[in-house]
C-alpha cells in the first residue's frame, strides 16, 4: 500500500529496493507414509513453514533503522513475504506493526473494484491498520484511486495463501501454476505450493464511511 505522499509514512510490509528472493534450493520428496510429494527446501529453517505448515517464499531484509523499520528505496505495491505473513498473523497495522485491533473491530481497507459490494464474505491479502493509520492509509494510497472501501471487521479467521504451485518437468522442480485466487487451508495442492502471501476471511464485517468510522473511534474510546 503506497503512502508516499505523507513524508516518512512508508507501510512496514512494503518491500524495499535491495530485498531479494533467495536463491531457488526447492525440491519435491514423497513423504513416508502416504508417499505423497511435499515441497521443500533443501536446507529448511523453522520459520520456513507457517502455522499450518505450508512452505513460505524466502527473501532477504535489509537492516532496520533505529525504529526497528526497514530501510530502503520503498518498492511500491510490493509486499516482503515474511512482513506481511507476521502482520497479518499477528493482525498487527500494516503500518507501524502495532496491534491493530480499535475499540470496534478491526480495519481493512480494499481498491473500489476489490470486491463486489454485496459479498457476503470477503478475502484479503491486505494487512489491518491501527486507529491512527486509517486514515492517512485510506487518503494517500493511489491504489485506492481516492474511493477506499473500508471494511470493520469483529472476526477474521485465517483462510489460506496466495503464491506459486509446484511440480515436476522436464527440467526437474518447475512453476506449474499461480493462482490468482488463493489456496484455502487444507486444498490438496498446499503440500507443493509456496506460499507469499496470508490471507483472512472477513466474515463478521460491515461497510463504513472512512469519516463515520473516525467518529464511532473517537467516541467509543
Amino acid at each position: 500500500m503506497r503512502t508516499s505522499t505523507e513524508p516518512g509514512l512508508v507501510p512496514y510490509v512494503t518491500l524495499r529496493e535491495g530485498e531479494e528472493g533467495a536463491p531457488d534450493t526447492l525440491r519435491i520428496i514423497r513423504e513416508w507414509p502416504n508417499n505423497r510429494p511435499r515441497l521443500r527446501y533443501v536446507y529448511e529453517e523453522p520459520d520456513d513453514r507457517d502455522v499450518r505448515g505450508v512452505l513460505w517464499a524466502r527473501c532477504s531484509q535489509n537492516r532496520r533503522d533505529t525504529d526497528n523499520m526497514p530501510t530502503g528505496k520503498p518498492r511500491w505495491r510490493l509486499m516482503h513475504p515474511a512482513r506481511q505473513r507476521e502482520t497479518m498473523q499477528g493482525l498487527f497495522c500494516q503500518v507501524c506493526v502495532r496491534p491493530a485491533r480499535t475499540p470496534l473491530g478491526f480495519v481493512f481497507l480494499a481498491g473500489p473494484d476489490d470486491h463486489r459490494a454485496d459479498e457476503a464474505s470477503v478475502i484479503t491479502a491486505q494487512p489491518p491498520l491501527c486507529r491512527k493509520h486509517i486514515v492517512p492509509a485510506a487518503r494517500l494510497c493511489p491504489y485506492l484511486d481516492g474511493r477506499p472501501v473500508v471494511y470493520l471487521a469483529q472476526s477474521a479467521p485465517l483462510y489460506g495463501v496466495h503464491g506459486t504451485l509446484y511440480g515436476y518437468g522436464a527440467d526437474g522442480v518447475q512453476v506449474v501454476a499461480r493462482p490468482e485466487a488463493p489456496l484455502p487451508y487444507g486444498d490438496s495442492n498446499l503440500p507443493t505450493f509456496l506460499a507469499s502471501q496470508l490471507a483472512r476471511r472477513l466474515g463478521s464485517f460491515r461497510l463504513v464511511d472512512l469519516d463515520e468510522l473516525t467518529r464511532e473511534i473517537a467516541l467509543a474510546s
